[in-house]
């Protein structure tokens, strides 16, 4: 039987989502562990892969389980205890067929920063950018809606056959002493959130022109080579 699950995790424990050959210090690693302790020996399958230090609070994965675990309330309390820095906040039967990464038409980042130091207490969960100008940063952002090849806002080693990704939303909020940007597209290539952000946040403290992000989104020059700190990105919601 194949089971969805939503999960949440902290980045700061993890190397990453997804299993490595040189750590099993991986989500992946610690939720395919805990199966085997419960007698399911199947790999895990998420809706995309998440960099080390980065979180989740909606990952969706998919994998099989015997007929003998038809109780999946019990599996999801019994995996919560055995698991750390990860928590199962869903879990529900699912079609043979479902993929968690290849039938995502949806995914939303949330990156969270504040101007002032974060606190001791908040530094693994909230990066820092210095003073900036909120109405270039909301004008930075809107150049990334629509469909644009990327090949200049991720690392190497993206598992995909193309670098175009078409971007839905991308905005700037602040509460509570607290600035959140969004991104949702149908897609995103490795770190390209990160990169995103990065370069919208250069362009908002004046270190870069808006026309230089045009140029590097029309894959003309690259001018931001930097990734935003892992610490305040979160992936948030998967839409199937």
């Amino acid at each position: 039987m194949r089971v969805k699950a939503v999960i949440t995790y902290d980045g700061s424990a993890f190397m990453g989502f997804q299993r490595q050959k040189t750590t099993n210090q991986t989500v992946t690693s610690a939720l395919e562990s805990a199966l085997r302790s419960l007698g399911i020996d199947a790999p895990i399958f998420g809706s995309g892969r998440t960099d080390r230090g980065v979180h989740a609070t909606g990952q969706v994965i998919h994998f099989d389980i015997p007929s003998y675990w038809p109780d999946l309330e019990k599996l999801q309390l019994n995996l919560n205890r055995k698991l750390n820095a990860v928590s199962v906040k869903h879990i529900a039967e699912t079609e043979d067929t479902f993929h968690a990464r290849f039938h995502a038409k949806k995914r939303l980042y949330r990156y969270v920063f504040k101007t002032q130091q974060p606190s001791l207490f908040e530094r693994k969960y909230i990066s820092h950018y210095e003073p900036f100008d909120k109405t270039v940063l909301q004008k930075a952002l809107s150049y990334f809606i629509g469909e644009h090849d990327f090949k200049y806002f991720h690392k190497t080693g993206s598992d995909t056959h193309t670098s175009v990704r078409e971007i839905f939303q991308a905005f700037y909020r602040e509460r509570n002493n607290c600035h959140f940007i969004y991104f949702e597209a149908n897609g995103f290539l490795r770190s390209q959130v990160r990169m995103m952000v990065e370069s919208a946040m250069q362009c908002a403290r004046g270190e870069m022109q808006l026309s230089q992000l045009r140029e590097q989104l029309e894959c003309q020059k690259k001018h931001c080579y930097r990734l935003a700190p892992p610490e305040g990105l979160y992936l948030a919601r998967v839409l199937y």
